[in-house]
């Protein structure tokens, strides 16, 4: 495989990533983020609230996680009810909170729920429940609970979609057009039938691993029996680099390319003696064993 199609596939891979981290509307310390926005934005909206009614010095009390989508702060401090929907709703939009919640406010002493309501209430523009009633009791546990998962994270990613089928269309047609136009080595019918074969001076006993160069037999690795035979069959032919590790080399799972330079090294100094027979490099290219007429 050539180097521009690694590259291509690691952008292809990367935006795929990409692309499903959005569209499930989650990434590996996503709870941990969204609770941590989700603590200050309910923070911020407290001391609002308690700005609002004159109290610019209490402390905040903590914000709780009951669990992952479920919030409670304690105001220990009478506030105006009726401004509690816009504020908080103005917290989430500055820490991009877009998750739909509800809000209880409860008594601290018995837990009852006093007030309340849905965030599609205030969104919708309707009449927020309970606004205008009188708050007779100082303490409040204000419980937020959001839901499990975000309701607008999808359709803002949605654009993610075209944008990743058209990219892996694009590689198919892509990789295509490329293996049509790559040579694919092409071993003779003769030369399968055959266990021995002949070029230029010298002759290939595949079988037996045996290359007769010179008057002389030399015994071959069963590796460089295949490359030459590779070679042989392909006689004249521009073999590209990757095209003969592919052929010679797959089957070990892992091609170093420097071992098909060290290979043909070795053939060449084996067929030194048959001056009809060279093997010529194109440097970056590949390799063509040339078989000069006898």
């Amino acid at each position: 495989m050539t180097k521009s199609k690694w590259i291509f596939i690691i952008l292809f891979l990367s935006l795929s990533m990409l692309s499903f981290d959005r569209l499930i509307g989650f990434g590996g310390n996503s709870k941990n983020h969204f609770s941590e926005k989700a603590n200050l934005a309910i923070r911020r909206t407290v001391h609002h609230l308690l700005k609002s009614s004159g109290d610019s010095t209490s402390k905040i009390q903590p914000v709780e996680n009951i669990d992952e989508s479920t919030f409670i702060v304690r105001i220990s401090k009478n506030f105006n009810y009726d401004l509690l929907p816009h504020l908080l709703a103005e917290s989430f939009k500055i820490h991009q909170i877009e998750r739909e919640y509800d809000v209880s406010v409860l008594n601290c002493e018995n837990t009852e729920l006093e007030l309340g309501y849905n965030s599609f209430d205030f969104m919708n523009g309707q009449d927020v429940p309970c606004t205008g009633r009188k708050q007779d009791i100082d303490c409040y546990d204000l419980r937020v609970s959001f839901t499990k998962k975000p309701t607008q994270s999808f359709s803002k990613s949605f654009w993610l979609i075209p944008l990743w089928v058209g990219f892996l269309g694009g590689f198919i047609y892509w990789n295509r057009k490329s293996s049509k136009q790559t040579i694919e080595p092409q071993v003779d019918s003769e030369t399968q039938q055959s266990d021995k074969i002949s070029f230029g001076n010298s002759s290939l006993d595949f079988s037996n691993q045996i290359l007769s160069s010179g008057n002389i037999d030399h015994k071959l690795t069963y590796r460089e029996a295949k490359l030459l035979k590779l070679f042989v069959s392909n006689i004249n032919q521009l073999l590209e680099r990757d095209v003969i590790l592919k052929s010679v080399w797959e089957d070990e799972g892992i091609i170093v390319g420097r071992s098909l330079d060290v290979f043909v090294s070795r053939i060449r100094k084996i067929l030194q003696d048959d001056t009809s027979v060279q093997i010529v490099t194109l440097h970056g290219v590949g390799y063509k064993l040339q078989v000069s007429e006898k």
